[in-house]
């Protein structure tokens, strides 16, 4: 939808133009409602971390439409995922072994689902894309949310909506404005380092995790760079990382990963080729409030294990969907109650994942007493031979299993009409 004013009226203003904002705004603009997207990046163009996705995201990807055309700009398909220590598998989890299409992990950069996403998006007549735009306030009226303003190539606007919904990732600006508390757990012992080597022959099919003594170093095949790496730092230790001689680093990653020296040796040459993820885990105190949603990382923040980040805020987006088209189908703004099937089914899932998490982080980088590192993993061993272990698989790769798109709320579908404006 072209812009015509210089504020805008809209049903839904989504703030963030990633996975989980675009995929809302996709699930929206197909149900009738005019949606209208505000991202402060002008391109995709820059770098991203979270680029795996479970099979419950590729579930997700395929029912929007949008998944082979991503997959086939470049990606690598991977069907194991490993625990190794001193050189041996101590833990494995064969996808294979779970039940199609989806039983297998997919690395694709993210630029590719979000340009993918984007132009489906932009084939709804009631769909209007702001890039290069950023919130600086929330318009309130009566203690409710009421829109939006914003700042970007047309200077300061402001967009009146029904509901404005913050997608803008774990620092979002649209829930600190709301004021809504945020509650940062540290709970985890490491950050990471994340870098990319060039690949040498065939892409590797397993995603690998060597752990142990404290350590921890993830690695798996990325398109089109080669190999995504990721090593761990004690939590809150890179300035302590950064004042030693880069090449004890150096030799301790050729160390961890022989296969990997020459490339290390010709590839990581100083701090400016690593960058830093601030590890932690958090959640809002509120994710709905009347005239706000908060959905993926603004509402719930995870550490990169087990590759949850992306595939949640794909979740959240199809779970949210009816719940907003249902408030949306009553005249007036969305008050918050209209929301809390939504958001109390969501937190409980969300709860289960953090949990799982902050065990699998003391599982992978055990303790620097070998007896208790060897303790540890022979019971990780052990549980994930049981149903609890497979049950905790499923919710890894499938997430919530009843997340599935309600299509027969598109605006096509019999029944279904454009959802009526304030």
């Amino acid at each position: 939808m072209a812009d015509r004013d210089s504020d805008v009226l809209t049903d839904v203003c989504v703030i963030g133009g990633g996975p989980a904002g675009l995929a809302l705004a996709l699930l929206l603009a197909r149900s009738g409602v005019d949606v209208t997207v505000v991202e402060k990046s002008s391109s995709f163009d820059r770098a991203y971390r979270g680029e795996i996705l479970q099979p419950g995201g590729l579930a997700v990807l395929n029912e929007l439409g949008v998944l082979a055309a991503a997959r086939n700009r470049g990606s690598h398909v991977h069907d194991r995922f490993q625990l190794v220590n001193k050189g041996k598998a101590v833990l494995g989890v064969d996808y294979r072994d779970l039940p199609g299409p989806y039983n297998y992990m997919l690395s694709v950069p993210q630029q590719y689902i979000l340009e993918e996403l984007l132009a489906a998006c932009r084939r709804e007549p009631t769909f209007r894309y702001l890039a290069g735009t950023r919130i600086t306030d929330l318009v309130r009226d009566d203690g409710a949310v009421r829109g939006a303003v914003v700042s970007g190539p047309r200077g300061h606007r402001t967009i009146r909506s029904r509901c404005v919904v913050g997608a803008d990732g774990r620092y979002s600006k649209t829930r600190q404005l709301s004021g809504i508390p945020y509650d940062r757990r540290d709970v985890f012992t490491f950050d990471l380092l994340w870098f990319k080597l060039p690949a040498a022959g065939e892409a590797v099919r397993d995603v690998t995790i060597r752990g142990g003594g404290g350590r921890m170093l993830l690695s798996y095949s990325s398109y089109p760079e080669g190999i995504q790496l990721g090593w761990a730092l004690p939590h809150g230790g890179y300035r302590q990382f950064a004042a030693r001689p880069f090449t004890e680093f150096r030799d301790q990653l050729c160390q961890a990963v022989p296969e990997y020296a020459g490339r290390v040796y010709e590839k990581v040459r100083g701090l400016t080729d690593l960058s830093l993820l601030d590890v932690f885990a958090g959640t809002a105190r509120e994710w709905a409030r009347d005239g706000l949603l908060l959905i993926g990382d603004a509402a719930h923040t995870h550490s990169p294990l087990g590759a949850q980040g992306l595939n949640l805020a794909l979740q959240d987006a199809v779970l949210a969907h009816p719940a907003l088209v249902a408030a949306l189908r009553k005249p007036g703004p969305v008050v918050a109650a209209a929301l809390a099937g939504y958001t109390t089914a969501r937190g409980a899932d969300i709860k289960k994942v953090l949990k799982f998490q902050h065990l699998q982080a003391k599982g992978m980088l055990g303790s620097r007493s070998r007896a208790l590192e060897v303790g540890r993993q022979a019971v990780a061993s052990i549980v994930h031979r049981t149903p609890i272990g497979h049950k905790l698989t499923r919710m890894v790769a499938f997430g919530n299993p009843r997340c599935r798109v309600r299509t027969d709320l598109y605006a096509t579908a019999t029944g279904a009409g454009p959802v009526p404006s304030a």
